[in-house]
């Protein structure tokens, strides 16, 4: 069998757009060595729809934010969104803008299981693959100072859940089951895979 880093580019003029503004997703993306060329973040509307579930919610805001760029699309260009959804059930919590949204997020967390949906989409001038990832956290029980203690770091602000498993919220996380760069934004195996079958150049694992 072929390993993904065995496989050859398939193209070497493929530009890259981001449709995000997230350092986070930056930071993951350069992990595997991948430089966005362009990033313009997609203005829409991220309200859930009635009865949707998780998973369906961030698959369907990834492909709305690749689809409101577009315009921006010519032969060589590949535009990749991507959308974070935390939830407790089928209870979707909300990217947390206040102290009180964070306070509530976490102590719902506390001592139980949620997941973590990242979708994702690539969008060319030839078609759009979308896909969603799932990774499943348990929290640990949390008391009124640690969660005091992490609302005074602000890590919390504009976060999915009103965490970030990357920060000082790592010591709440007692078991994780799946991608951990999902958790952060961006399922980079799942992502660097369908890149890689739009014809993205990514280097060849031989000499």
């Amino acid at each position: 069998m072929t390993s993904p880093k065995d496989v050859s580019p398939i193209a070497t003029n493929k530009r890259l757009l981001l449709a995000s503004a997230s350092p986070r997703r930056l930071d993951l993306l350069a992990q595997i060595g991948l430089v966005p060329d362009e990033i313009i973040p997609a203005d829409i509307d991220e309200t859930e729809k009635p009865t949707e579930a998780p998973r369906a919610l961030a698959q369907r805001l990834a492909m709305e934010k690749a689809e409101a760029l577009r315009a921006q699309l010519d032969g060589e260009t590949l535009i990749l969104a991507a959308d974070t959804v935390v939830s407790v059930g089928r209870r979707i919590l909300p990217k947390t803008e206040t102290r009180e949204q964070a306070r509530a997020c976490l102590a719902l967390l506390a001592g139980r299981g949620h997941r973590v949906h990242t979708g994702f989409s690539v969008l060319s001038k030839q078609r759009q693959v979308s896909k969603c990832v799932t990774s499943r956290v348990r929290f640990k029980n949390l008391s009124a100072g640690e969660i005091n203690a992490y609302l005074a770091s602000d890590e919390w602000q504009g976060k999915a859940g009103g965490y970030a498993i990357q920060g000082r919220a790592s010591a709440f996380i007692s078991h994780l089951v799946g991608s951990y760069s999902n958790i952060v934004g961006l399922p980079l195996y799942e992502v660097s895979e369908v890149l890689r079958g739009a014809g993205y150049p990514f280097q060849s694992g031989k000499e």
